[in-house]
């Protein structure tokens, strides 16, 4: 992450007028997050935001250090990406983030993605849930209603729901790399994006992968952890692309889907 110009960044104090309840934070698309047709990878889009929440977080008192103390983890439960138009490589973007709202053990978080001028590029919809040490859910503090600018209805988790695979699904089997992993050392959740991008391409739906505007819905079941050999398949469905994610014992780690909007 690179700070914008001053005249880029001069629509940051007009944009950050709700504080501490959105904060918005500049971006500049690098060489190495970029594919070669020099727009930005999808999953650059989830670690911006989560990010991002980090910062957010941390702004308002609730830092690494505060949740370590406590035995206290987010994980993402759920995502729903909108792309509506590509960003190219160097592009310097702005990302917002604020809480809508809270259920007993989970968060939803939007954090939107526009250029210099406003224009919307992305917008993520991420559903959160708090674990302790032993990777419970666990309830939410009462002091994060602070997230929150004023009362707001409850959420509904977003799941997404898939029939088997059929006979003739695309597979992949491979293991999961080093480089997958996050400080906790499981995959972090922006790497299944190309997971299951590397799926859809195998499975000869690059196109799709470059279609504007286009959707994904992303359900995290578990972990994967190092070394760990995944299954992944990818088939139509509901008018666009289904992928699933699994241990080689046919548990279910991931579920998503992609389609245009």
């Amino acid at each position: 992450m690179n700070d914008l110009p001053a005249d880029e960044a001069a629509p940051l104090a007009l944009l950050e007028d709700r504080l501490p309840y959105r904060i918005v934070r500049p971006y500049r698309v690098r060489f190495e997050e970029a594919t070669a047709s020099e727009s930005m990878r999808t999953a650059i889009y989830l670690a911006w935001a989560a990010d991002i929440a980090w910062q957010h977080s941390t702004e308002l008192g609730f830092g690494r250090e505060w949740y370590a103390e406590r035995g206290l983890y987010w994980l993402v439960r759920a995502i729903q990406l909108d792309v509506l138009r590509p960003i190219p490589t160097y592009a310097g973007m702005l990302v917002s983030t604020q809480v809508l709202g809270y259920r007993r053990v989970a968060a939803r978080r939007e954090s939107e993605v526009r250029d210099p001028s406003g224009e919307l590029a992305a917008r993520l919809l991420i559903d959160w849930v708090m674990t302790n040490e032993r990777g419970i859910p666990t309830r939410v503090p009462a002091d994060f209603l602070k997230f929150v600018a004023a009362e707001t209805p409850a959420i509904e988790m977003h799941k997404v729901a898939l029939p088997a695979a059929p006979p003739d699904a695309f597979e992949r089997r491979f293991h999961v790399r080093r480089r997958d992993l996050d400080p906790l050392d499981h995959v972090n959740n922006s790497v299944y994006v190309d997971y299951v991008e590397e799926a859809l391409e195998g499975a000869g739906q690059g196109e799709l992968l470059r279609a504007t505007p286009r959707r994904y819905a992303l359900d995290f079941a578990a972990s994967a952890a190092r070394d760990e050999l995944l299954v992944g398949r990818a088939w139509p469905h509901d008018g666009g692309w289904a992928c699933r994610l699994s241990r080689e014992n046919g548990t279910e780690v991931f579920r998503a889907r992609v389609g245009r909007l």
